[in-house]
């Protein structure tokens, strides 16, 4: 039992990156109904931020903020950069062809993505980055028999805090309920006074800077990056996202916990090398008992 409860933990661990990612994608598709291919590429981005400013920038960031500190201030800063960088992406890649339809926005989508992760080899070399291993602290704890990492709890507890400030901004406030009516139906959403324009502001900086920070945790976890690790991520974010029902935001944070837990059981049980299919073979299964995904798929009735 003490190995099942180790790799439960560690598939909500990494479960928590792919729920985080997946916020992103079901923001815009909400809203939208876009699948935003240049999505993992702005985590990739502020992954990199963030061990830029991790390299070159430790002895200020550590000197001021400490160890941890530091960390949370690279997940920051890397955030608003991204948040500045979602919002031109959208502006320059989407907004002109929202009137041309789905399909040439999808294509553009996928353009983006290239020109980031090709921009992203350029400025740091195609060579897997290191993070700093001296601003990692490798402490393992013993609780109750089960060996965890202080990492691990600041990285869960991190990611937590971050799913139950968005799910809080979404479902509690007026903007978010200006949100949610515009992913039901955005024409009428327009004639109640709500401006789009604006929703689309807010998904396009909130999406990015959270796949930021999610960037920057899994560099710290991983300590070492890739420039082409955005598709891989992205990926299995938007596995989680139809696992939990497209458009559904709680369902997006389960549908990323609940990958992440059967890949490392899979792993850990079957064989690390098929962990992947085994997780796409229960994806299969879901979409043939639930087409809209565990949670539901967020649609509006038609009355």
């Amino acid at each position: 039992m003490q190995v099942v409860f180790e790799q439960i933990i560690n598939g909500l661990t990494i479960g928590s990156f792919y729920a985080l990612i997946a916020l992103g994608y079901s923001m815009v598709y909400g809203v939208l109904k876009l699948i935003n291919f240049a999505h993992g590429d702005f985590f990739t981005l502020g992954s990199y931020l963030g061990y830029t400013l991790l390299v070159f920038g430790s002895a200020f960031i550590t000197t001021h903020f400490g160890l941890w500190g530091g960390m949370v201030a690279a997940m920051l800063m890397a955030a608003m950069c991204l948040a500045f960088i979602g919002v031109l992406v959208e502006r320059a890649a989407y907004r002109p062809i929202y009137p041309a339809g789905r399909l040439p926005a999808v294509v553009s989508a996928l353009g983006a993505s290239i020109v980031l992760q090709n921009a992203i080899m350029v400025i740091w070399g195609p060579r897997y980055q290191a993070y700093p291993a001296k601003l990692i602290p490798n402490i393992h704890l013993n609780i109750w028999g089960i060996n965890i990492t202080v990492l691990q709890i600041v990285i869960l507890v991190l990611s937590f805090v971050l799913m139950g400030i968005l799910y809080y901004i979404i479902q509690k406030t007026v903007f978010g309920a200006a949100i949610r009516a515009t992913a039901l139906d955005k024409d009428t959403a327009s004639l109640m006074g709500i401006n789009f324009n604006k929703v689309i502001f807010f998904i396009f900086t909130l999406g990015p800077a959270l796949g930021a920070m999610t960037g920057v945790m899994v560099g710290m976890y991983y300590r070492q990056i890739s420039f082409t690790m955005g598709w891989n991520y992205g990926l299995k974010a938007f596995t989680a996202t139809i696992l939990g029902g497209i458009g559904n935001l709680p369902g997006a944070m389960f549908g990323g916990l609940i990958l992440g837990v059967l890949e490392m059981l899979g792993a850990a049980y079957i064989s690390a090398a098929w962990k992947d299919v085994f997780v796409f073979m229960i994806l299969i299964l879901v979409l043939i008992f639930r087409p809209n995904g565990l949670f539901g798929e967020k649609i509006a009735e038609k009355v």
